[in-house]
């Protein structure tokens, strides 16, 4: 039992350690502002497909751990990833019948919740940063959703969960 449900949680664990590594890792100053959000996609990926095994909680710890490698609020990507999961938590079952052009649109405005999240704790913080560092990830997250969500996928079908 303990092998299938280590099993069951490794391409999560995996998708979740390079979304975290992509996210930390250094990029050139002009792409920075552009960087995916990929921990926030990877998590509507799984919150997607397994809801009842990835939801909240393992949002709020992966948002904790995102805060930890950014040195940010403690807190901050933990609230944000935490209500994008709820959302898709929510309405699980209506966006895995959406055509991919509406499925983009949808996580554009996931994507817009979580960085309009940001702001608003970053403002109440005090801390002052340009439009672009909010709202890039945005339109470049929304666009590469379908290749991440076909990548996710055939992980999933590789690991066979």
């Amino acid at each position: 039992m303990a092998d299938s449900r280590a099993t069951k949680h490794t391409p999560f664990v995996i998708s979740t350690s390079i979304a975290l590594l992509l996210t930390i890792m250094p990029m050139p100053n002009w792409f920075e502002s552009f960087r995916p959000d990929w921990i926030v996609l990877t998590c509507v990926y799984w919150s997607m497909t397994f809801p009842r095994s990835y939801s909240i909680g393992s949002a709020w710890i992966v948002g904790l751990t995102l805060d930890v490698a950014h040195g940010t609020l403690l807190g901050q990507h933990a609230l944000a990833i935490s209500a994008v999961t709820y959302f898709t938590v929510r309405f699980h079952l209506l966006l895995r019948q959406f055509p991919i052009p509406q499925l983009m649109a949808t996580v554009f405005g996931m994507l817009v919740m979580y960085q309009f999240i940001l702001f608003w704790t970053n403002g109440v913080a005090g801390i002052d940063s340009p439009m672009i560092v909010y709202w890039g990830p945005v339109v470049t997250g929304a666009i590469i959703w379908p290749i991440v969500s076909g990548l996710l996928g055939s992980l999933r079908r590789k690991m066979r969960c």
